[in-house]
């Protein structure tokens, strides 16, 4: 895993590389590696450009097709996936997902830019802020989301939800579709064979004025094996199936999400300077502290720095410690990469075990 800034001007984002095969192909020859794939533990799936995998590539993965309210049981599926900053918009394929040397064997994934696909429902651009559809926009040539679920969106296997999934006639005639469990996007990390009930991802502390670049580690399974056991005395702290917990931060408690694919620490601060599209930038570097409690009351407080991103952005370094941004919502506490340097950070899926505790839980 690294952090580097080699597509442009991108801060705080870690990547993985991905190689996408049809399923059970007999030889790589029809495969794809994909570097410089966004490792997102606040989303779930594989979403790859199409352009990432070649003209040829997407074509050889076979179409999803399957909602539960297609008549004609054949159409193809597409998913908006919406994203804090934005949403990505293509169609489902199936692939033999591979990361690390472990692989997650035919499930669906999502190629955005797909050409068979080039109209984005109204209501997906409408509620999606913005089209991360490009590299340049989204700042990698994918996403791998391995957050605390195994699919992607449970309620949409019981409803067709506006902006989520559709299935397809053709082009420009695509349908809120209600999409079974096992048609939707999901976590590679479930699929696997093994070591697979979460993942640790494990970043080097920096200095005060950031890294020009940094290099980590995935590792998958938690408490599967002896590189991959929960430390001594860890901070375990339960979450919601979607991830979320709660942070007290200035006496007011707002939900939480501990999510690796956000580059800064999101909070709202009115009291704090900002710059340029809301980053921090205070006078001097801020030494702050905010409480993460866990939906069964266990509590955290964790010591962070507020550092002024204009003067840190001078660098062009792509990795800082004390990074953050005014959140735009008030009802929202976003720990982002910034709070994984330094620390091995445990994301334990939803129902399985890790030791004797029972996911969902954060650990660090």
């Amino acid at each position: 895993m690294t952090i580097d800034n080699t597509l442009g001007a991108t801060v705080n984002q870690p990547y993985v590389t991905v190689k996408l095969c049809p399923p059970n192909a007999p030889t790589d020859a029809a495969c794809s590696t994909v570097d410089h794939m966004l490792l997102d533990t606040g989303s779930i799936g594989v979403r790859v450009f199409a352009s990432a995998l070649g003209s040829s590539q997407a074509s050889r993965l076979p179409q999803q097709t399957g909602a539960s309210n297609d008549t004609s049981g054949n159409a193809p599926l597409a998913q908006c996936a919406l994203f804090g900053s934005g949403y990505l918009w293509g169609a489902l394929r199936r692939a033999d997902v591979t990361i690390g040397g472990m692989t997650a064997r035919d499930i669906p994934v999502q190629i955005v830019g797909d050409d068979a696909y080039g109209s984005t429902p109204a209501d997906c651009v409408s509620r999606g802020v913005a089209d991360l559809g490009t590299v340049d926009a989204l700042g990698a040539k994918g996403v791998v989301g391995i957050g605390h679920r195994a699919r992607d969106f449970p309620q949409a296997a019981q409803t067709a939800l506006a902006a989520t999934y559709y299935y397809c006639a053709g082009a420009t005639s695509c349908t809120a579709a209600r999409v079974p469990l096992e048609q939707q996007t999901m976590n590679p990390v479930a699929a696997f064979a093994t070591d697979n009930n979460g993942t640790i991802i494990r970043l080097p502390a920096l200095p005060p004025d950031g890294q020009a670049s940094a290099a980590g580690e995935l590792i998958f399974g938690v408490g599967t094996r002896s590189n991959n056991a929960l430390p001594a005395n860890p901070t375990i702290l339960a979450v919601s199936d979607q991830g979320t917990l709660t942070t007290m931060y200035a006496s007011r408690s707002v939900p939480a999400i501990v999510d690796s694919g956000t580059n800064g620490l999101m909070f709202r601060d009115t009291s704090i300077p900002t710059g340029v599209n809301n980053w921090f930038a205070p006078q001097n570097t801020l030494s702050l502290s905010a409480t993460m409690m866990s939906t069964v009351g266990l509590q955290a407080t964790v010591p962070f720095s507020i550092a002024d991103a204009e003067r840190l952005f001078e660098s062009h370094y792509a990795a800082y410690d004390s990074l953050g941004a005014l959140s735009l919502s008030s009802n929202m506490f976003v720990w982002g990469l910034p709070f994984y340097y330094g620390r091995s950070v445990y994301t334990v899926l939803s129902g399985t075990q890790a030791g004797d505790r029972t996911g969902p839980f954060v650990a660090f």
